[in-house]
């Protein structure tokens, strides 16, 4: 065993990120707010840095004081939690993988930037018991490439940064982030699956398939 962990990053890693369905999103929050799909977009996503570190309530408030709007934020909140349990699906051979590398005795990890709502519907969702730690980002008020919120999931699993396999498409600079606090990082490069300007500047190991992760732990 070459890692005492494994740890792993969520979306677009354990699952492909749903672009369609997103910008979809975008245009159906907007219209509930009666915004305009472009102005509500722009300025949604120019808040996502306070929505992956805290309450989305508080977020979905903000960007309502940007647009001009009165409403109720539970309806955009109530949409994205929708959207959230619906896109929690696994690729393929993540749950597999998972479960190989728990049977032969790997500690596993999570640490996704993301908001609330993914923290609150995750015992629901195909994941529920796989993962020995899991560190949402908006629970505990840290993003990638913070490094305690790399140390924070070592702490949970019981295990030192150097004993652990990083696993990550690249977004929000975490293969780096990784490196940085002593873990190996591995990118999953999935074909025909576009990367962020972070995942595309990674020039270190890469994967086409999680379940190459086993010929590596």
């Amino acid at each position: 065993m070459r890692y005492r962990a494994v740890i792993f990053d969520l979306w677009q890693t354990l699952i492909p990120w749903p672009t369609e369905s997103a910008r979809a999103l975008y245009v159906q929050m907007a219209e509930a707010v009666g915004a305009s799909h472009e102005q509500f977009e722009e300025v949604w996503l120019s808040g996502r840095s306070a929505r992956d570190t805290g309450p989305i309530a508080d977020s979905v408030r903000w960007v309502f004081d940007q647009l001009g709007v009165d409403a109720d934020p539970q309806t955009i909140i109530s949409l994205r939690r929708d959207w959230t349990r619906e896109s929690l699906i696994p690729r393929p051979d993540a749950v597999s993988t998972l479960e190989e590398l728990r049977r032969r005795g790997h500690k596993l990890g999570l640490i996704t930037v993301c908001s609330t709502e993914v923290a609150e519907l995750w015992d629901a969702s195909p994941f529920s018991g796989l993962f020995d730690s899991t560190v949402f980002s908006a629970e505990v008020g840290i993003s990638k490439p913070d490094p305690r919120i790399y140390e924070l999931c070592c702490e949970q699993l019981g295990v030192q940064p150097g004993e652990c396999l990083f696993v990550g498409d690249g977004a929000n600079y975490e293969l780096p982030g990784a490196e940085k606090v002593g873990m190996t990082a591995l990118q999953l490069r999935a074909p025909g699956e576009d990367l962020t300007e972070p995942g595309k500047e990674w020039k270190g190991r890469s994967a086409q398939r999680l379940s190459e992760v086993l010929e590596l732990a």
